[in-house]
């Protein structure tokens, strides 16, 4: 593994807010919930029902314009709309529109996912090196010798505390929760669109949102399994969970007692088995390649989207155009630019799947009882 690095990204959670002279909302409200409207009088003509309360109630045309305003002047300053109705400025973003004509006409239906630290900053998970908020900018407190030496394993064979310290601040499922991003990686597996999600993550946010473990490949690695540094045998992940949270240390090797570590790939170590076996066989069937929040920096990871068929169409989900996709006006690339979060959820509304979005993601949410 070489040295991974994000763009970031941030979460919008804004649902309902309540406006008393706020009219940002424009939408249609069903006639039938509408409030009836008094104060006119009776005529022959008119349509009458009877409720009981009221003995009379006028249906007049005038009324139900009335009224119909009315619960449209109510819904704007609530701001309710249809989770799933295109928005104007959803329909103005030809980029998103043609991702979602790929994926709605089943032209994409193989579709290979790339994802970076970028998909889970706005989970509140830093990035390597974002200036000022990057992992590595946080580590000087270590009194490392360079900031990649948290994930060195010959520094780690001589001083683990610093590793241990930053895995007790990101062990998966204490405190950090999926994104939209991640929801929306769940959904094309539910879908059955997922061909596999590639990630350079080690937060298994993925796992956490639903996507089959069958469809994800962990490149780096993960923290549910662990092995020994030395002789390489299997470790108990729950045990070493145990020890590096609880006694804040670093497992010993029952074997031959050496430093057990969990199964994230540090610098020195291979890939693990499973990420070269599938990926030869899922590039020759991808007929979708999206890449979300990364800088394609970390080989080999970062030559999937060399390496794809040409008849493959790429998506670039990112704060910045990176690797060697192309911003030409014909061709199979196509980069919207901006937060991952925003992208996912502008497409997920012109795809039908807004409402599914929200509350997938909700679902995952992990509340603050967790502990160590």
């Amino acid at each position: 593994m070489e040295k991974e690095e994000q763009t970031s990204t941030t979460i919008d959670t804004t649902y309902v807010t309540i406006s008393h002279d706020d009219h940002r909302g424009n939408n249609n409200v069903d006639d039938a919930s509408s409030a009836a409207v008094g104060g006119s009088t009776l005529n022959d003509d008119d349509d009458y029902s009877f409720d009981g309360d009221n003995f009379f109630n006028k249906k007049s045309d005038a009324e139900d314009d009335a009224s119909a305003g009315l619960a449209k002047e109510m819904a704007q300053k609530l701001e309710i709309h249809d989770e799933d109705e295109d928005e104007d400025e959803d329909d103005e973003d030809p980029t998103i529109k043609t991702i979602a004509e790929w994926i709605r006409e089943k032209s994409c239906s193989n579709i290979i996912v790339l994802s970076g630290a970028g998909v889970s900053c706005s989970a509140g998970i830093p990035d390597f090196r974002t200036p000022g908020t990057g992992l590595y900018d946080n580590l000087e407190k270590y009194n490392l010798p360079f900031p990649e030496a948290v994930f060195d394993l010959g520094f780690y064979r001589n001083n683990p505390s610093p590793f241990v310290n930053l895995a007790n601040e990101l062990w998966p499922g204490l405190k950090f929760s999926p994104t939209l991003t991640h929801s929306f990686i769940t959904l094309l597996d539910r879908k059955n669109l997922l061909l596999r999600n590639y990630t350079q993550n080690i937060d298994m946010l993925e796992i956490l949102s639903g996507v089959d473990e069958e469809k994800l490949v962990e490149c780096h690695g993960h923290f549910r399994t662990a092995s020994c540094i030395k002789c390489k045998s299997n470790y108990d992940g729950s045990e070493c969970r145990r020890i590096i949270l609880e006694e804040q240390k670093a497992p010993n090797c029952r074997r031959c007692g050496g430093l057990v570590k969990p199964d994230i790939v540090f610098f020195g170590e291979g890939l693990p088995d499973r990420f070269h076996r599938l990926l030869q066989k899922d590039l020759k069937k991808a007929d979708l390649l999206i890449v979300m929040g990364t800088s394609l920096t970390v080989a080999p990871v970062s030559l999937i989207p060399t390496m794809v068929s040409p008849r493959c169409r790429r998506v670039l989900l990112n704060n910045e155009l990176v690797g060697n996709f192309s911003v030409k006006k014909k061709g199979r690339d196509i980069f919207a630019e901006g937060d991952c979060d925003e992208s996912v959820k502008k497409l997920c509304k012109m795809l039908g799947w807004g409402k599914e979005l929200k509350e997938l993601n909700k679902s995952t949410q992990i509340k603050e009882k967790n502990s160590k």
